[in-house]
């Protein structure tokens, strides 16, 4: 079943999402690779790389918010809203809610992290970005701990929005995925 076009997001929204799922799963996976190699210049480039794409990440999140504050998304499908039980309605709003927190969240602790462990973010090696705590190898362990908790946190609600979504299109056949489908 094939969504009407009032029913689909935008192609900014759309554009939006799948760059930030791209970017997200790989800082993902370049976090987990990069704690565990010893200090090297390798290590160096990826926690850079990783930096530079956490301050990329939030910026694209604050477009992506103003732009979803701007043109709201979609209403589901009256067939899919009669289907779906309450507690699912309420989990697609929450987990939207709390991915979005998480997209600023997220960064906002790595930045403060690096920032108390004394090492500054030059975002792509040009703009210096300011301090916005201390140095403090205290806060920084503190920050560090945060940082990792808010990322797995935000990976096992990926991880539900995307099962979610694949129920939908596989289980439920009911044209939701397609709403936020590229070039449909």
């Amino acid at each position: 079943m094939a969504p009407t076009p009032s029913a689909r997001y935008d192609g900014l929204a759309i554009a939006l999402h799948w760059l930030l799922a791209l970017m997200l799963i790989a800082m993902f996976g370049v976090g987990v690779y990069m704690v565990d190699l010893p200090v090297s210049p390798q290590r160096l480039k990826l926690y850079n790389w990783h930096k530079w794409a956490g301050i990329t990440v939030l910026a694209l999140s604050l477009v992506r918010l103003l732009w979803r504050l701007a043109r709201p998304a979609p209403p589901l499908p009256a067939s899919v809203l009669q289907a779906m039980p309450g507690w699912q309605r309420q989990a697609h709003q929450g987990t939207h809610v709390l991915m979005y927190l998480l997209f600023f969240a997220v960064p906002l602790a790595g930045w403060a992290y690096s920032s108390a462990a004394g090492f500054p973010v030059v975002w792509f090696g040009r703009i210096a970005l300011p301090d916005f705590v201390p140095v403090s190898k205290t806060l920084a362990d503190a920050l560090q701990i945060g940082h990792r908790v808010l990322a797995m946190s935000l990976a096992l609600l990926v991880l539900a929005h995307v099962a979610a979504a694949l129920k939908h299109h596989w289980v439920d056949r009911d044209g939701l995925l397609a709403r936020m489908l590229p070039g449909r």
